[in-house]
């Protein structure tokens, strides 16, 4: 039952991302803001899916903690999940992402449309430059920056493996930071066919106020992140039980 389920839920979620491929072509001739909104369309759309198909739902804690304006949003990352369950959460939202993802037909150009921050990470010190000012001026245009700290999708309970460019982010977009734990790798594992029913976690944790040195920041929200997500991955483990956890 679980390999039939997910069998589903994966042709449906692929079928229902191409559909909405092609309802948002009209879209880019729309303001931004609006084909934004399509966009979360598609991801409450996805989130459905999920719930109705593969039987995992989703629990969002802590939303009266997200703060108007300009945001650094900061997210654990295990999984496809949160690139489209965290879009709904905000007003007018944007993402860091590798340079390489513009390249993808119709995908890329929607990334573009949505003034997405791209890195190239082998450019070095330049791309770092070249990342914060737009993010710099998407923020000031009183957008939510969003950004996975450690780059790559993580196993559940692997180590931590953050990178400092997120400080970097920090210090110069001058704006709160609002870190956001979560346990979606118990449930879609990265990699894996396999989608697990139950109920994912995310935390919105509380915002980091501007100002602090980059190095204490930095330790301040890996420390809020992981012990946080910690706590969820626990929860998470008691739902599916212990095999589970090895399989994730």
């Amino acid at each position: 039952m679980l390999f039939l389920r997910s069998l589903l839920f994966n042709v449906a979620f692929y079928a229902h991302l191409v559909l909405w491929l092609i309802v948002l072509i009209p879209f880019c001739a729309l303001p931004r803001r609006l084909f934004i909104a399509g966009v979360k369309m598609w991801a409450r759309g996805s989130l459905w899916l999920m719930r109705v198909i593969a039987g995992t739902g989703f629990e969002i804690q802590g939303r009266e903690k997200i703060p108007p304006g300009g945001l650094l949003v900061a997210a654990k990352h295990q999984s496809f999940w949160e690139t489209f369950a965290l879009i709904p959460l905000f007003a007018d939202p944007t993402f860091i992402l590798k340079r390489e993802l513009m390249w993808i037909p119709f995908f890329g150009w929607y990334l573009a449309k949505a003034r997405c921050v791209p890195i190239d990470r082998r450019a070095g010190s330049a791309a770092l430059t070249q990342m914060n000012t737009r993010a710099r001026e998407e923020a000031q245009d009183g957008r939510q920056i969003l950004i996975f700290p450690e780059g790559t999708r993580r196993p559940p309970a692997a180590p931590p493996a953050y990178k400092f460019g997120v400080a970097h982010l920090y210090g110069n977009l001058g704006v709160p930071c609002l870190p956001v734990a979560l346990n979606s790798g118990l449930y879609w594992p990265r990699r894996r066919f396999i989608r697990r029913p139950g109920t994912i976690r995310m935390e919105i944790l509380d915002p980091i106020a501007p100002g602090l040195p980059r190095e204490a920041f930095f330790e301040i929200l890996k420390e809020k992140i992981e012990t946080a997500s910690g706590h969820l991955h626990r929860r998470g483990i008691e739902e599916i039980g212990i095999a589970g956890e090895r399989a994730a």
